[in-house]
């Protein structure tokens, strides 16, 4: 393999953060979703507010506020960044799916991806700890990113066909 290609090893083949400090500082953004599926009531019990551990949604976003900042402690290679913005926000299928939305924003030298999938994956992960006294089968996922701007590499957004 030639690792002289690959940004994250070095000329040994041995990780390294990448250097980015001749990048230019452009606005950026990134967009993630992530679904926690569970029975129809576990989701009437969190939209009712009468989950025992408190107001579910309240505290999944605050968790995925604090992991997006975070991110860096998670993921190895990823960079700290100080970020301008984090938004979370929740919807669902009336029915039994738990939809997750984290779009995070900076203007710095590197992208926001991992942010924002870090972001829902909290977000998640809180879910499905505060309501497990109701519910152990919640499934969570997929995970994925549906866009991100700025950056040398230009904006990428998920088509429906992707999904």
């Amino acid at each position: 393999m030639d690792v002289s290609r690959l940004t994250h090893f070095n000329e040994q083949g041995r990780a390294r953060m990448v250097d980015i400090s001749d990048k230019q500082e452009t606005s950026r953004s990134a967009t993630a979703r992530t679904i926690v599926t569970m029975m129809p009531s576990t989701l009437q019990l969190i939209k009712q507010g009468k989950i025992g551990k408190g107001d579910v949604l309240a505290v999944s976003q605050v968790a995925a506020i604090m992991a997006a900042k975070k991110t860096s402690d998670w993921i190895p290679m990823c960079h700290p960044l100080m970020l301008t913005g984090v938004d979370v926000r929740f919807s669902d299928n009336e029915q039994d799916e738990l939809y997750i939305e984290a779009t995070v924003r900076t203007k710095g030298q590197t992208g926001v991806e991992m942010e924002a999938l870090t972001a829902v994956s909290a977000a998640a992960l809180t879910v499905y700890d505060m309501c497990k006294a109701a519910e152990k089968t919640m499934q969570i996922g997929p995970t994925l990113l549906l866009n991100k701007s700025g950056g040398k590499n230009g904006d990428f957004h998920r088509k429906d066909t992707d999904l």
